[in-house]
């Protein structure tokens, strides 16, 4: 199979847009099949694969998907392997979007843990919320917990992604600074000691384009989770 064709089931075939883990399938495999680097805990590959994913490898016919400053996915492989979460600022069109789904897809194999930013952001969508039918009747419990995929990518150990966060107001914004330097959320409707420990893997990539800089400013304490 060459780079112009696309590893197809039946469940994906008909999709208008695959997902970078869909569309990508046959050279994630081949990669793990040929990866004999150390991987960090909760990673699928190691970073030299990621790199050779994003930027290409001729040899392993992994065709090139990044056209830009090969020195930034270093960067940002450093970066996600260590405890800071990853900031991609750029003007728009500039593939950040793009970027942070091929990372999530080759170091989680799930891109679309993915959270939009927007002014009417809250924080159930960082966290999670209820089902309040089951809430009424059952009270807060795992079946009537509904939750978000930053949530979810703390439980599995997956890159989390947070899409134009400039663009939520500073207070929700915030909600990420214990997550991120505390790798945990409480949930005290469960009890006050009930809590989700997020497990080796969990990251988080965020976007912000310029134009959007002067609408919400970041706090200080929010920038020093990110590199």
């Amino acid at each position: 199979m060459n780079n112009n064709q696309q590893m197809s089931t039946p469940q994906t075939q008909d999709k208008l847009k695959l997902s970078a883990e869909q569309k990508y399938a046959e050279e994630l495999q081949r990669l793990q099949e040929h990866d004999q680097k150390r991987k960090p805990q909760g990673w699928q590959l190691s970073a030299y694969a990621v790199r050779d994913f994003i930027l290409g490898n001729p040899q392993l016919d992994i065709q090139k998907k990044f056209y830009g400053d090969d020195a930034l996915v270093d960067r940002a492989l450093v970066t996600l392997m260590g405890n800071q979460g990853l900031m991609l600022v750029g003007q728009p069109g500039t593939a950040k979007s793009m970027l942070s789904e091929l990372f999530s897809a080759a170091i989680s194999g799930n891109s679309q843990l993915t959270v939009q930013g927007t002014a009417g952001t809250t924080e159930d969508h960082i966290k999670y919320s209820w089902n309040y039918a089951l809430l009424l009747s059952e009270g807060p419990t795992d079946k009537s917990l509904i939750p978000s995929p930053i949530y979810f990518a703390m439980q599995q150990g997956k890159l989390a992604r947070f899409e134009e966060i400039t663009r939520c107001p500073p207070e929700i914004q915030d909600v990420l600074v214990s997550l991120l330097s505390e790798k945990q959320m409480m949930i005290p409707e469960m009890g006050q000691d009930f809590s989700v420990s997020a497990q080796h893997g969990f990251n988080l990539i965020a976007t912000a384009n310029l134009r959007d800089r002067g609408v919400h400013e970041m706090s200080a304490a929010l920038k020093r989770r990110f590199n």
